[in-house]
């Protein structure tokens, strides 16, 4: 399958603004990545959303959404941890503020991701991590996104029951796959 998106590019996109406030960076990395990929990035101003999922609850702002590949930013002001979860996608997290703590089974030590790294989760591997304080991260996955749909919606269908994250959720993922679909992308 080919993919739009390229990790190298998402990373140099993702080291913009490293001067400016937490907002501005996240709405300056947005800029940078629709100017890079201006016809697969919405362009419209940023819209976060509660995302729960493996036991742990930040916000994401969803900027393309297709079958294939997702690019958002996710974070907390405030700190989460859980599980990665594991799927059949490959996941990177380009860092841009704070730190995240990750470990694999069997690693006895943590690996630490600040801003200017990237985390990255293979497919059919998990982690744990941990947002000690706060973090933001620029996200981008590839492979077959709706086979990701149910762990990050079940805490919210099961555990919080915050039915209007779930339909925001679902709403700004479909109508992303929608609008890749018109355009051919599958």
């Amino acid at each position: 399958m080919a993919y739009v998106f390229d990790p190298q590019a998402l990373a140099e996109c993702a080291r913009v603004g490293q001067d400016l406030p937490v907002s501005d960076r996240l709405e300056a990395v947005h800029r940078a990545v629709a100017e890079r990929y201006p016809s697969d990035i919405d362009t419209r101003p940023l819209v976060w959303m509660f995302n729960n999922a493996g036991g742990a609850m930040g916000q994401m702002a969803l900027l393309h959404a297709s079958l294939s590949e997702y690019v958002l930013l996710f974070g907390s002001p405030i700190g989460t941890e859980g599980h990665s979860g594991r799927y059949r996608t490959e996941v990177w997290d380009f860092m841009l503020e704070g730190e995240m703590w990750c470990y694999t089974e069997g690693q006895a030590e943590r690996s630490v991701y600040r801003p200017g790294d990237t985390a990255y989760l293979g497919a059919d591997k998990a982690k744990g991590y941990r947002i000690p304080d706060h973090a933001f991260m620029l996200e981008y996955s590839r492979g077959p996104i709706p086979t990701m749909l149910p762990f990050g919606l079940l805490d919210t269908a099961m555990s919080t029951l915050d039915t209007t994250t779930a339909l925001r959720t679902l709403r700004a993922y479909g109508g992303g796959v929608v609008r890749s679909l018109l355009r051919g992308k599958i």
